[in-house]
């Protein structure tokens, strides 16, 4: 068994070990005004990085946490110890993402961190209909170059908007994904994204929130669950096929793991780990109460052969995999998370379009120069029925996106084209027609990829041609929604 984990290195040559300490939990430890002591956390922390378990994650929102990280590193270093790699994630409300907003998103963080410098600041965003991460993530590149942030991460991004900010040009080091036994949606198309641009994945979530342990092996299914983080988890097992399907891993991972002595949780952890792509896993700690490094680094201890493998596969069969792409849980149904349902969390969101009455129709307007000066708008709604005007990946700044990459584009217009309905009381499932105009007839095909991303279990009506398209656009999409009344 290694001493400690193996490093694995970023984009900017900033090392992460390949197992981070997750500090989600502490929202959880001081939930509802728990008292903590906040130096007695730093001093646990630092425990696990004088081990070797010196990469910290957090957020934000994960209560107190970026305090406790920033004290535990200056423990550290008053001992003369190296500092530990400090990661942390903004998670802003949709909305203007201007130079001086994101700069004090990060300079908050730099604040409860007590440091001049974070090493990988991660984005999670809450809708794509909303534009403005893509000034966000320009801003925060400003940033990085200023010095203030040494990496540029992405948390529960999906395959399409990771390649989307690739190709607009924006420096990606990472993505923070939900990725387990339970979970292998980040197995797929994101994997081969991130591996064809060097971005390295950061797996949370490989244990399932505990549920993937000896601890659940033959347990009853429990009927009421306390802690969020099992919570979560929870609605994944029931989404994945039950407890009973569950219940048959378990014992495919108990099997494999009797073969090399070593845990549920090593043998889960270890397949998460030998993943495309997959740079490190992150493992929950809940500080004062447990300590499970040791068995952590047993994971690092053996390796999964072709026997192994294939019993894990046949218990896979009996799952369901879990519907959609990495980070469509916080954004649309199955909502995955703890709090369960989130709809009016994101249906309380203003509208990304400006709404007017133009006589008896309502109008969306996105802002461009162009619905001004040549006399339309973004979107019409007459009746039940809404009418979106041909929409390229044109940002609000009236600026290209993603030039070159006709796929990028078709996904940032077709976000558009949502955005639009959605400000005039529609929803995609309305839509009934869409039409596709493309500059280059051999981009026919990534781009119907892309509509049925979004349209496979909608099936609108849909033409595809060929077109002079007016600008560095590749693709051109219009579509027309008709809204059920009552």
């Amino acid at each position: 068994m290694p001493d400690q984990p193996p490093k694995t290195t970023l984009k900017s040559g900033q090392s992460v070990r390949r197992l981070i300490v997750g500090l989600w939990q502490m929202a959880d430890q001081e939930r509802d005004g728990k008292a903590f002591d906040l130096d007695r956390a730093a001093e646990a922390l630092a425990g696990y990085a004088r081990s070797g378990f010196d990469t910290f994650d957090m957020a934000d929102h994960y209560g107190s946490a970026e305090i406790v990280a920033g004290r535990a590193a200056r423990l550290l270093e008053a001992e003369g110890l190296d500092a530990p790699t400090l990661m942390t994630k903004w998670c802003p409300a949709p909305g203007a993402m201007d130079a001086g907003t994101v700069r004090k998103g990060v300079e908050t963080a730099l604040e409860r961190l007590g440091r001049d410098r974070v090493d990988v600041m991660q984005l999670h965003w809450w809708r794509y209909e909303s534009p403005e991460y893509l000034d966000a993530m320009t801003h925060l590149q400003d940033l990085r170059d200023e010095g203030l942030i040494g990496n540029l991460g992405l948390t529960n991004f999906d395959a399409a908007h990771l390649r989307l900010l690739l190709r607009h040009g924006i420096d990606i080091a990472s993505n923070q994904v939900c990725f387990s036994l339970l979970d292998r949606r980040a197995a797929g198309e994101l994997a081969d994204v991130a591996e064809e641009h060097g971005v390295k994945l950061f797996g949370f979530g490989t244990l399932g929130g505990g549920f993937l342990s000896e601890a659940w092996l033959g347990a009853a299914e429990p009927a009421e669950i306390a802690d969020w983080s099992r919570m979560k988890y929870k609605r994944f097992i029931d989404e994945a096929g039950g407890w009973e399907a569950f219940q048959s891993l378990l014992k495919a991972l108990a099997r494999v793991g009797r073969r090399h002595g070593v845990s549920v949780s090593n043998v889960a952890s270890r397949w998460v780990l030998r993943q495309k792509a997959v740079a490190a896993t992150i493992i929950g700690v809940r500080l004062g109460e447990n300590d499970h490094r040791a068995d952590n680094l047993n994971m690092l201890s053996f390796e999964l052969d072709e026997m192994d493998l294939q019993e894990i596969a046949a218990a896979l069969m009996g799952l369901v995999q879990i519907p959609g792409d990495c980070g469509d849980e916080y954004r649309k149904p199955p909502f995955l998370t703890a709090s369960g349902d989130l709809s009016d969390h994101l249906d309380a969101l203003p509208p990304v379009h400006k709404v007017r009455q133009i006589a008896a129709r309502q109008v969306a307007e996105s802002g461009s120069i162009w619905e001004e000066k040549a006399g339309f708008s973004r979107a019409i709604r007459d009746g039940n029925r809404i009418l979106v005007s041909g929409t390229t990946a044109t940002d609000p700044h009236g600026d290209p996106v993603a030039e070159g990459d006709a796929a990028a584009q078709a996904v940032f217009a077709l976000d558009k084209i949502a955005a639009s309905i959605n400000s005039l009381g529609g929803r995609l499932e309305d839509v009934v027609r869409t039409r596709i105009y493309l500059q280059n007839v051999d981009d026919w095909q990534a781009v119907s990829t892309v509509h049925a991303r979004y349209f496979g279990g909608i099936r609108p009506a849909n033409t595809m041609v060929t077109a002079g398209l007016i600008g560095p656009y590749l693709v051109e999409i219009e579509a027309e929604a008709r809204v059920e009344t009552g």
